[in-house]
């Protein structure tokens, strides 16, 4: 069995981490570069990085974010927010990063998924996913409502060649009552490709049930890890001791 993966995710605004409950009441979080250096020097297996406000200034601004973290950190790292072309992909992977994720322009335009893959192979590309319990997909940091289902829309992105998934329920997000696990199982037992747990850590237990129980592929966390509540040597030790494969 593969290791699973537990990956703190760094929302960024204005050059700060913030942190919110259901995509709303942002708080700061600190200095991203500060937290991506302790992260990884606490052995968190990736990282992400979300530009939340997504503007064209805050493209370039994320763009330098990635040189700084490329030369801070040893370990893979993904970045997403408002990308929707080649070349915009190009830059960040130049930058250092390892991965991109995109989230709205693919539902908007689908082909981007195919084009991407085509220009940087599946395993560059992360197709993010923001859904409701009600198996509804969202774009635009989870404002808009689209036309497509959560089962549905993950096999396409799968048949387009996405090499990984990361599913955010939006119910659960920032909630600390634990991850999506019907949603997570069902993905999970519906796909091929490596499904991403997000929204709803707030203990050890809730990351072991979306192991064990929803067969996820990695976890992603943040306030749990930018507060201090879990610390991610204390939760790899206790995973560890649930007999979940961890590196």
């Amino acid at each position: 069995m593969l290791a699973k993966r537990i990956i703190p995710c760094l929302d960024i605004k204005n050059g700060r981490t913030t942190k919110g409950i259901n995509f709303e009441n942002l708080r700061d979080a600190g200095d991203p570069i500060e937290l991506a250096s302790i992260y990884s020097a606490q052995g968190a297996d990736e990282l992400v990085f979300l530009d939340i406000s997504a503007t064209q200034e805050a493209r370039a601004t994320v763009i330098e974010l990635a040189d700084q973290v490329a030369a801070e950190i040893n370990i893979p790292f993904t970045v997403g927010g408002g990308i929707s072309t080649v070349d915009q992909v190009y830059a960040l992977l130049r930058s250092g990063a390892d991965k991109v994720s995109i989230n709205s322009a693919a539902v908007y335009r689908p082909a981007l998924i195919d084009e991407l893959v085509q220009e940087f192979g599946s395993q560059c590309i992360v197709v993010a996913i923001d859904a409701r319990k009600d198996g509804k997909v969202y774009t635009s940091g989870g404002k808009k409502q689209s036309n497509f289902r959560l089962e549905s829309w993950a096999k396409e992105v799968q048949d387009r060649g996405a090499g990984e998934i990361l599913f955010t329920s939006m119910d659960h997000d920032g909630t600390k009552d634990g991850f999506a696990l019907d949603a997570l199982s069902k993905l999970n037992q519906a796909l091929t490709i490596p499904v991403i747990a997000s929204g709803g850590a707030g203990t050890k237990e809730h990351f072991y049930d979306a192991f064990h129980q929803a067969n996820a592929d990695a976890a992603l966390a943040a306030s749990v890890f930018h507060f201090n509540e879990i610390s991610i040597p204390e939760l790899k030790s206790y995973l560890k001791k649930q007999n979940i494969p961890i590196r």
